[in-house]
């Protein structure tokens, strides 16, 4: 059951002269494209099927739009994807110059395993307005809006983060919920939560969902930790610019050559903690639906009647609008080629 997200005030932005407002709707046109297509993957237990039905519906239905489009964040470095990839040009060329963070199908294994919270999502800003940031990890740290800013911090232990958002909040730390990725390499922080009470919502995917949950009260989840995908980290910063709140992240690097890759694209402060402007700036249009039922969209459904109902949220920074479109068509999309 999807969660009722409200609006909140966000950070001050200037009206785009780039992005129209016939943009917000278009984004909502292009992830039902992708979370449609993915649907016919739930649950068959096949990842690459999934992911590769959402991008090609994504990249066609992006194609159509009349902008000059540069995909920032996508599906890997150009000799990784065929397609979406870092750099690749998407629309008709005609129009605006605009920069996209995208991920057709966040939650490859959610859908082919029919788990919660599987979502197509992209994000979309003027050009330069979105970080270009490697395929690599990032620590993340999210606080919902409401909240004096600098009140957490990456350069602080977890113990201080949960004591001073408790101490904000008005409640002992062990009333604070924090959402984790289920991994092994959260098994130090997992401990070091419980050793003060805390509640840990631990998800198996989705950090997008996870992060913009602490937006809302609904979900009862105050903050986020832990290291998951940089390119994630990026999309879930542009649902903050529209929504409020606040967002730490600090790429990790495994090897040389992630730090090389990193280089390429030109992050030269390898150790650079990034505030919620470094990496959505100015205004930001996010768009998302559900591919499987989760906390924050409803899943894509086929009816027995033949029809496919759909439910997005689509949010913009400037103006602090949110709205849920819920989609009702009579079978599948045509073919956009």
């Amino acid at each position: 059951m999807a969660t009722a997200l409200k609006p909140r005030t966000p950070p001050p932005a200037d009206q785009s002269k780039v992005l129209d407002r016939v943009l917000v709707l278009e984004m909502v046109r292009v992830t039902e494209y992708a979370a449609i297509a993915a649907s016919r993957w739930i649950g068959r237990g096949d990842e690459k099927a999934a992911d590769q039905a959402a991008v090609s519906a994504m990249r066609d239905a992006l194609n159509r739009l009349a902008f000059d489009g540069t995909v920032v964040i996508g599906e890997g470095e150009r000799d990784e994807a065929p397609m979406l990839y870092i750099g690749e040009k998407v629309g008709t060329g005609e129009g605006p110059k605009i920069d996209i963070a995208l991920d057709p199908l966040e939650g490859t294994t959610i859908t082919a395993k029919a788990g919660p919270n599987a979502m197509a999502v992209l994000a979309i800003a003027e050009e330069g307005g979105l970080l270009n940031a490697p395929d690599v990890y990032m620590d993340k740290l999210a606080i919902g809006p409401g909240y004096p800013e600098g009140l957490v911090s990456l350069e602080r232990t977890p113990t201080e983060n949960i004591e001073a958002l408790a101490a904000a909040k008005g409640v002992a730390p062990n009333e604070i919920i924090a959402c984790v990725l289920d991994r092994p390499r959260h098994e130090a922080l997992i401990r070091e939560l419980r050793a003060i009470g805390c509640g840990i919502h631990l998800i198996g995917d989705g950090d997008v969902a996870g992060v913009i949950a602490v937006t809302d009260p609904e979900t009862t989840i105050d903050v986020y930790m832990g290291s998951g995908g940089a390119p994630e980290g990026v999309l879930a910063a542009a649902a903050l610019r529209c929504v409020g709140g606040q967002f730490q992240g600090r790429l990790l690097f495994r090897n040389d050559d992630e730090r090389a890759r990193a280089r390429r694209i030109g992050i030269t402060d390898l150790d650079r903690i990034y505030e919620l402007h470094d990496l959505a700036r100015g205004d930001v249009i996010f768009a998302a639906t559900g591919v499987t039922d989760g906390s924050l969209l409803r899943g894509v459904k086929r009816l027995r009647t033949g029809r496919i109902t759909t439910e997005s949220v689509v949010m913009r920074a400037s103006s602090g609008t949110i709205r849920w479109v819920r989609g009702d068509r009579n079978g599948d999309p045509p073919p956009l080629r």
